[in-house]
């Protein structure tokens, strides 16, 4: 085997590549940006683990119990056991490769209860788990590339795969130092890109994230899963740029959710839930607070002030830059917004996709979380999809590779529109289309759909799709913003198609017009594109799993 290309360098992106290392294969990580700007480093609640003594009454099988009910049933169970399985070791690795978790004084590590948990598990370091975990991953890969093992293209982004009779022998790639196209061929190509932000706008996630790569690999061919499921986080702060993350680790440090009714405090989630009611699984908790209607608040002034300071500090930090609030005097202002995508390419159990030698992890790979992700889960999956890849493609390993077939036609058709795409004249930029297409998502797809506000969306994103071989071509921004738009407007067709034709409601997808579960729905849902033609069915046999 010659090498695997990996594209992104967030958690799953650098696990993927650290995991083939160990094993003995070499890889070309390429990413538009370092790993300290990838998405991961936002992450700052923890990851889940039952790492035993001195874990109690908690145990592996109640992990995956929670995972599987959190996600509505419709997440593979044998994917699901797999990750909780490996979930203490995973943490180990972690620890080894430099990560630095917060422990008590007797040395255990320290937990907090996350929405959707029977039982605290989500270990955490400090109020910054997703950077202390990429800096022990840079670390580790470091290493692995003054080896040899490992080689990084900075500034690269994805354009499309190299795929032919249902197999992809690597990527074609924009290298914006030399604004050109050029082929990097691959014995496996594993997507690491993310979720799908900015088809959405001002999510809580990172604007480098917009679901290109799995828009274009579907057209290519790859089907997409469970995309109807957008988790909507019920705590964010508004800004004038994004939805700033006030993290689910606020609630587990027992922050209270409320609304003001004739002056007094109305602790909704406690009055409908119990005690336990500010950790309710995300789905339920934004349902619940688009169903009130108020200005809803989150109060943590009541915590000890060293908590504060130490466990919440990057929640202090933001309220105090961008809104100016300190946290342990006043409540938080926080509304719902989007903020992490169940759906992404279809995988098995291997992260394989549909298409020989593609895989996909992390969050633009739909596997474990079904309808609903719990809180803690996200990086764990990260870190775990990336070893699981790497472990399959060792299982492939062989000295003797396929034949690539010649692709020198398809790069040259695809350098000729490259150039020619800027020559297009309309009075609608690229950048203007993009900001309509956010504004018509957010609109048609929030907590809660109906088959008008769906439809609707459909008939707007049709007529974007029209427009996009016409669309000004902006020469002052970035080419990959002009190539992407196509691919990206039929992702988001494929995402209200999904929607549409789910007629019940079911975790992070809520129909007014069809309120309920339905068994005949107990299923995934996978989608795919041929020349124009979207085709939807329901898996309802292993979940698509091998």
């Amino acid at each position: 085997m010659r090498k695997v290309l990996i594209i992104g360098c967030g958690v799953s992106g650098l696990s993927s590549a650290i995991s083939l290392a160990e094993k003995g294969i070499k890889s070309v990580l390429i990413s538009p940006f370092p790993p300290e700007r990838a998405q991961s480093v936002m992450a700052t609640g923890g990851i889940n683990a039952v790492m035993g003594i001195p874990d109690g009454e908690d145990s592996i099988e109640k992990h995956i119990e929670d995972t599987i009910s959190g996600g509505c049933f419709i997440a593979g169970r044998q994917a699901v056991e797999g990750l909780c399985k490996a979930a203490s070791k995973i943490v180990e690795n972690l620890e080894g490769m430099g990560t630095v978790f917060t422990k008590d004084k007797d040395g255990n590590f320290s937990k907090r209860a996350f929405g959707g948990q029977s039982y605290k598990r989500t270990i955490f370091s400090g109020a910054s788990t997703g950077k202390q975990i990429v800096t022990g991953l840079v670390l580790k890969c470091r290493k692995y590339e003054a080896d040899g093992m490992i080689e990084r293209m900075m500034w690269t982004d994805f354009h499309s795969g190299l795929i032919k009779d249902g197999k992809c022998y690597g990527a074609l790639v924009y290298n914006e130092a030399t604004r050109e196209l050029m082929p990097i061929y691959a014995d496996a190509v594993i997507v690491a890109t993310g979720g799908q932000n900015t088809l959405f706008g001002k999510t809580t996630g990172s604007t480098t994230c917009d679901g290109y790569a799995a828009g274009k690999l579907f057209t290519q061919g790859a089907e997409l899963k469970n995309l109807e499921f957008i988790q909507y986080h019920p705590t964010t702060l508004e800004t004038v740029h994004k939805k700033m993350l006030i993290s689910e680790a606020a609630r587990g440090e027992g922050g209270r959710l409320f609304y003001n009714k004739d002056g007094e405090r109305i602790y909704f989630l406690e009055d409908m839930f119990g005690p336990r009611g500010n950790l309710m699984p995300r789905d339920v908790i934004s349902k619940s607070m688009y169903d009130i209607g108020e200005q809803i608040y989150l109060d943590v002034t009541f915590i000890d002030k060293k908590i504060i300071k130490t466990r919440l500090s990057e929640i202090n930090d933001i309220c105090e830059k961008y809104r100016g609030i300190d946290i342990a005097k006043t409540p938080i202002p926080v509304e719902p917004s989007i903020h992490f995508f169940m759906g992404g390419l279809a995988v098995k159990n291997n992260h394989e996709t549909n298409i020989e030698g593609l895989y996909a992890v992390g969050e633009c790979a739909s596997i474990y979380h079904g309808a609903n992700r719990l809180g803690g889960n996200s990086l764990l999956a990260a870190f775990y999809g990336g070893y699981t890849a790497a472990t399959s493609i060792e299982g492939t390993y062989s000295s003797k590779t396929s034949e690539t077939p010649d692709f020198s036609k398809y790069i040259e058709e695809e350098n000729s529109k490259f150039k020619a795409a800027g020559e297009n004249k309309s009075k609608f930029p690229v950048m203007y289309i993009r900001d309509m297409v956010a504004e018509d998502m957010n609109k048609n797809l929030g907590i809660v759909r109906d088959k008008n506000s769906l439809e609707e969306g459909i008939k707007n994103i049709d007529y974007y799709i029209d427009i996009a071989s016409k669309l000004n071509y902006d020469n002052n921004v970035l080419p990959y913003f002009n190539y992407s738009v196509s691919a990206i407007l039929k992702l988001g067709k494929a995402i209200l198609i999904s929607a549409e034709s789910r007629k019940e409601s079911r975790g992070a997808h809520i129909r007014s017009d069809f309120p309920e579960k339905r068994d005949d729905y107990k299923a995934a849902s996978i989608i795919s594109y041929n020349d124009g033609k979207y085709d939807i069915r329901y898996d309802t046999d292993g979940m698509y799993e091998n």
